[in-house]
Order: C-alpha cells, then structure tokens, then sequence
C-alpha cells in the first residue's frame, strides 16, 4: 500500500473525552458492511463505471496522441472547468509543477476554474495564442462559467490565429448529450472527447478529466490508476471492514459526529504538492455528503503553515474538529541549515524541521484531546496520489451510506444555479440596474 493509515489517536482510551469509543465505532464498523456489500456489487454488474476506471487502459490510448500533440505543439494550455472538471486535474498537476515550471518537454497549464475577468486579461496578456491550447471540460455542457470562459476563449484564439485554427488548438470533453458546449464544438469542427455520464465531477479525477491534463504534464495515468486499483481491491477483498482503511476513516468520522458532534474534518497536508488535493477533498466530502441536514465541513488546511495561522483554534477553541495529518517524507532532504543563530537548527536539514513539525502538530492535537489519524506516505508519486484519491473517494461512499444520503447528487447546488440564471436574465432584459 501506498500509505500507512493510523488511527489510535482517534479513540478514547488514547485521547480521552473526545475520542470516538471502541464500542461506538465497532457497530459503525458493523454498519459499513453493507456499503462494502454494495460496492462489489456495483463493480461486479459494472454499473459504477467509477469502479472499473483503475483497471481500463482504452481510453488512455484513446487519448494519448492528444497529449502528445498538445506536448510537442504547444508552450501554455488553458484548462477551462470548475468543480469536478477543475480540481482533480489540479491536484494531480501539482506533481509536475510544484508552482516554477512544467517538467521538461511539457507545456504549462493554467486551470481556470472562475469567471474573474482580471485574471482572464492577465492569463490573455501573457500567453501566445499560436503556441497556446485549450481544454475544456463540462460533464453536463451547460456550465455557465465554463460556457462563458470557452466562448471568451474561442473568440480571442480566432481573432488571433483565425477560425480555422481552433480544430487544431482546443479539445472539449463533455458528455455524448444535446448541450451547448457540444454545440459549440460541432460548430467549430472541434474535437470532442464523451464524458462518462455516470462518472460525477467530483468523482473524474481517474478518468479522462483528471488523466489528459496529466498526460499533457507528463505524468503517467497507468501508474496513477495502478495506484487507485491497489486501494480498490484491498477493500473489496476484505473479509472485515477493519481490514479495509476507508470504511475505518468513514466509521470513525461519523462515529465521532454522532458521538461527540464533531462538525469539521480538518485535511492538513504536510507537502506544498498536497494542498490542492485537501482543497479536492473538500470538494469530494461536501458536495456527497452535505444533505438533508447531516454531514461535517471539510475544511483544508497545510503544514507548516496553518501551524502558525489555524493550529491556536484547533488546539484551544471548540473540540468539534477531527484530524488528518497528511505526513510526507521529508526527514534527512533538502540543504542544511547554518549561521541560524539557533542551536537545534544548525547542521539540519529542511526537510527535518518539516518532519519534526508535522510529528509535533499531530501529537500535540492528540494530546489536547483532539482525534486525530495520521496517513504516512513512503514516497508521493503518481501511484500515491491514484491511491490517495480511490481511498477519500470510498471513504466517502461509504460514509454516505452511513449517514443515508446519495453520495452522487447535489440537490441544494441547483438553487443557486437557477437563481444566477435569473438574474442573467434580467440584466439581458433590462430589468436590472
């Protein structure tokens, strides 16, 4: 396995009061066989194609030569989307370009995931649009913002290069459905990938969504799902739920909301490249879960930061919080410290400062009494982050089924849509100031 899951300090007889009792979260436990149930049941009859992405090699052939012309041909690609169609692929970036440039021989990305026009005419100030491409991705190909961000993006490519240069620079990914973006695209001639309709946004990141930004960055897919297909199988081959680590962090987490009404789960990271995939997390776990009035917050936070910015609530504000401390292997790298005036500094290395904090932080939270687990990675690589990914993606399933909501819906987000559209109406019709 990718990671080690340890999660003693979650438990009352290690942290006192505000752990989650042996006996709570074994019937919790007992609870998530069914889900576990459900799940092999799903991944025998295939009709959860999210369950068969980790094993599928087709459609990463299908999109190779994609990648590989954006690769040879292009310095910048924009990845238009939001949500779903945005974060997944962010957070598997990251281990590309840790935020100073793109591996050799790959373009950089931009992920545009808002509709600030400021940061639109800085992104058009600074590429080249005969060297740029464009990405963009909508599951249901009516999303505003991303319909708005494409139209945009169209308009100054062809004014740029001319129309019939978009075939060449732009790709869509959508679903095989009557919507405006495929329209769009059959207008413009071009191409255009399906996106799976039972694959949710939040749940794409091992498809084509997640895996051609990827490609183009010059990660390796297969690795990334030979990552999730490990964490898969072990958790539908056990004979025990305890023997299978999300449906221990599902149980524990809605053992300690309902035990102790713990409100928030805290993701923290230890490793810059991680911090877009607490911001996926959050995401994952509010989006299935937040419905019908139960669910916790997620809320991402990263070390060493939100040491010195968030840690003095967590430590001594309402106990109403569970932990995961996301430890990186840090311990003995990085350049050695001299001339820092301070004694236990000196002839240590980075990366030993951020080892002793991320060990400090999740041992002090415990020692407050705060529940806390601790995921230990032995390296962060593509199979890690595929692993990591599959792992919060069944936990969440799986704590869905606990709490009895769908983790595949969001109902309440489809107000807020309808009321935007409104007011896009009026202001088209004059009715707005």
């Amino acid at each position: 396995m990718e990671y080690t899951h340890q999660t003693e300090s979650c438990f009352s007889d290690a942290i006192g009061a505000h752990g989650v009792t042996k006996s709570c979260h074994a019937a919790m436990l007992a609870r998530t066989e069914p889900a576990l149930d459900q799940l092999r049941r799903w991944r025998d009859a295939g009709t959860l194609p999210l369950l068969a992405l980790p094993y599928r090699l087709d459609d990463i052939d299908a999109i190779a030569p994609i990648a590989e012309r954006f690769r040879s041909s292009f310095d910048d690609v924009i990845v238009l989307g939001t949500g779903g169609s945005s974060l997944g692929g962010k957070s598997l970036y990251a281990l590309a370009d840790a935020g100073w440039g793109p591996l050799d021989g790959a373009p950089r990305l931009h992920f545009m995931d808002n509709v600030d026009p400021h940061s639109f005419t800085a992104l058009f100030a600074a590429v080249d649009w005969a060297r740029t491409g464009l990405l963009t991705i909508s599951k249901s190909g009516g999303t505003a913002e991303t319909l708005t961000q494409t139209t945009i993006c169209l308009t100054r490519m062809a004014q740029a290069l001319g129309a019939a240069a978009l075939r060449d620079h732009v790709v869509v990914i959508t679903e095989d459905a009557d919507n405006p973006l495929r329209a769009l695209a059959e207008r413009h001639t071009i191409p255009i990938l399906d996106h799976d309709p039972l694959v949710g946004g939040r749940y794409a990141a091992l498809s084509i969504v997640g895996l051609l930004p990827s490609m183009i960055a010059g990660l390796d897919p297969k690795a990334i799902r030979d990552g999730a297909a490990a964490v898969l199988d072990a958790t539908l081959a056990a004979d025990n739920p305890t023997d299978s680590a999300p449906a221990v962090g599902a149980a524990l987490s809605i053992g300690l909301a309902q035990e102790h009404g713990i409100a928030a789960t805290i993701v923290m990271p230890y490793l810059d490249r991680l911090a877009w995939f607490a911001s996926w997390h959050r995401q994952l776990w509010a989006e299935s879960l937040g419905k019908n009035g139960v669910g916790t917050t997620p809320v991402n936070a990263l070390g060493t930061v939100d040491q010195h910015s968030q840690v003095q609530l967590y430590l001594d504000g309402p106990a109403d919080k569970m932990f995961t401390v996301i430890y990186g292997p840090s311990a003995g790298t990085g350049d050695a410290v001299s001339e820092s005036g301070i004694d236990y500094l000196e002839g240590r290395r980075m990366g030993d400062l951020l080892d002793a904090c991320q060990r400090a932080t999740a041992e002090t939270l415990a020692a407050r009494g705060r529940p806390v687990r601790i995921m230990v990675l032995a390296k962060l690589t593509e199979r890690t982050m595929g692993a990591l990914m599959m792992h919060f993606m069944l936990e969440t399933i799986i704590a869905a089924h606990l709490l009895g909501v769908d983790p595949f819906d969001q109902p309440a987000v489809e107000e807020g849509k309808h009321l935007a559209r409104r007011y896009m109406e009026e202001l088209s019709s004059g009715r707005a100031a």
